[in-house]
């Protein structure tokens, strides 16, 4: 009897030194996935926790995550920002439930231990015991001190109105992380104006968390995947075009700028090009430049590991990626203006809006090609990707026909994970 098997690996095999060619096994592997966890989301990095205007009152808060861990972002009753881990210091019970809302305290269901805004315990029932027949029964220890049983905090980071946290108290800096160049394109899009919130779109998408980083690091299949893209060109490759990394070339930034490049016979030939496609409300392309703009039409940052930064053309939001295991992760998107927008630019972004979040007219492609690549990755996690276009290196460029972006993330992947 004759046959062949198959021997799945349990530990990432690289091809190559370089990291042009990706174990399909760094997308499939319990193991690996919870060392992400832990060297990615829980220490030495900082994570996208919201924006301050979702949180504009005393007593706000947002529930959300670090990683697969619950947290609360909330403004205590001075105005400033805390978050707190969403885990009773008692019985470690999940204690908040509301995504949004408003409070005094926290208080666990489960016991009524309450906690302030800023996760001090500051109410213990029968913490001295019940007085009955005389006598006192149980009650905590003489030496139980309420000082000694907060919610664990985080380290928070604040910057334009945006929020970020660390469960690593010995994380470097913000600004430090960011580095200069991804700082500058921070800066660009939050620059101090005050924002405001239009609305959100959530969705589970069935594909390892990473996907979505090198989805947003990733020029070459816009112009090819997207026909609204390419055909409208909001983002082609003959477009005026940088892509930027910070020195480590965790994050990135890809920018874009739209009918600065002609018209390049290769573009306007393959399949997703549909030049005799209109549209019937003609509104959706009602782009009109802003100040703040500086040139690009397009400017995605990819801010490793938790966020995206969008802006294309007018519409602007942040892009939380939540991992809910090896093979799938929340993603949530916030739209957002500014609080000088008038009715017209309001109304413009929310139109344009309409091309992200879960069925739109862009961003569902990428939904549907990362749950795709997931069930191949799984069938056959001895094999690779291909990440050699524009060559095997790691360098910034002038062009968009590169995965120079993707080859630098795994770059600082091996760095971390193979430490």
């Amino acid at each position: 009897m004759s046959g062949t098997s198959t021997i799945f690996p349990t530990e990432a095999s690289w091809e190559r030194e370089d990291t042009s060619r990706i174990p399909f096994l760094t997308y499939t592997s319990d193991d690996l996935y919870r060392r992400e966890l832990e060297r990615f989301f829980y220490k030495g990095h900082w994570c996208y926790l919201g924006l301050e205007a979702e949180i504009p009152d005393p007593g706000d808060y947002k529930r959300t995550v670090v990683g697969e861990r619950s947290v609360i972002l909330v403004r205590d009753a001075e105005g400033g920002i805390h978050v707190v881990e969403n885990v009773c210091a008692h019985r470690g019970m999940r204690f908040c439930r509301e995504r949004h809302g408003n409070r005094k305290d926290f208080v666990c269901p489960y016991h009524q231990w309450s906690y302030t805004l800023k996760g001090d315990l500051q109410g213990v029932p029968f913490r001295r015991g019940v007085k009955q027949d005389g006598q006192v029964h149980g009650g905590m220890p003489a030496d139980f001190r309420t000082q000694d049983h907060g919610l664990t905090r985080l380290k928070v980071a604040s910057r334009g109105g945006v929020v970020f946290a660390s469960f690593d108290p010995d994380v470097e800096p913000f600004e430090q992380y960011l580095g200069p160049t991804i700082l500058g394109y921070f800066d660009r899009l939050f620059n101090g104006r005050k924002l405001k919130i239009l609305g959100y779109n959530r969705q589970r998408i069935p594909g390892n968390w990473k996907l979505m980083q090198e989805n947003i690091k990733d020029p070459y299949h816009p112009g090819l995947l997207h026909t609204w893209f390419v055909t409208f060109g909001l983002w082609r490759a003959d477009n005026k075009s940088q892509l930027r990394m910070d020195d480590r070339h965790r994050h990135a930034a890809m920018i874009s700028t739209r009918g600065s490049g002609g018209k390049a016979e290769q573009v306007t030939q393959v399949s997703s090009f549909k030049e005799s496609m209109q549209l019937n409300d003609p509104s959706f392309l009602d782009i009109v430049p802003e100040p703040w703009w500086g040139g690009p039409t397009a400017v995605m940052t990819t801010i490793f590991p938790s966020v995206i930064l969008q802006q294309q053309v007018n519409s602007v939001s942040t892009r939380h990626i939540q991992p809910t295991g090896h093979g799938s992760f929340d993603f949530v998107w916030t739209h957002f203006g500014f609080d000088d927008d008038n009715d017209e630019m309001t109304q413009r972004r929310l139109r344009q809006a309409n091309l992200f979040g879960p069925a739109g007219f862009v961003s569902a492609d990428d939904g549907e090609v990362i749950e795709f690549s997931q069930q191949a990755f799984e069938s056959k996690p001895f094999h690779r990707t291909l990440a050699e276009l524009g060559g095997r290196e790691v360098e910034n460029t002038e062009h968009m026909v590169t995965e120079t972006l993707i080859r630098g993330m795994y770059r600082y992947w091996r760095d971390v994970m193979e430490a």
